[in-house]
C-alpha cells in the first residue's frame, strides 16, 4: 500500500488507466474477431454484399485502433501492425476470387 497522499494518488490514477486501457484493447480485439469472422464469410461466399460487410468492419476496426493509438493505449507500431494484418487478410482473400473469376 502506499505511503504518501502522493504515491496512493498515483496508485488510483494509474487503476483507473489501467481500466481505461483493458477496456479499448478489448474492444480492439472484439472488432477485429469480428472483420476476420466478415471476411471468412467472404471467403466462403465471394458476394458484393460479403465485401461490403468485410469493409465495414475494416473501416471500424481502423477507427478503434486509430483511436488506441491516439489515446496512447497501444504503441503506434502496434496500431500500424495490426492495421497491416487486417488489410493483408482481405487481399489475400479477394485475390483467389479474382482468380476465379477469369
Amino acid at each position: 500500500m502506499a505511503n504518501t497522499k502522493s504515491a496512493l494518488k498515483r496508485a488510483k490514477i494509474a487503476e483507473r488507466n489501467r481500466l481505461r486501457n483493458k477496456a479499448y484493447k478489448s474492444a480492439v480485439k472484439t472488432l477485429m474477431k469480428k472483420y476476420f469472422a466478415a471476411v471468412e464469410a467472404y471467403a466462403a461466399n465471394p458476394t458484393d454484399e460479403a465485401k461490403q460487410e468485410a469493409m465495414a468492419r475494416m473501416s471500424e476496426a481502423y477507427s478503434k485502433i486509430d483511436k488506441a493509438v491516439k489515446r496512447g493505449v497501444l504503441h503506434p507500431n502496434n496500431g500500424a501492425r495490426k492495421k497491416s494484418r487486417l488489410a493483408h487478410k482481405l487481399k489475400a482473400c479477394a485475390q483467389p476470387a479474382a482468380a476465379t473469376a477469369q
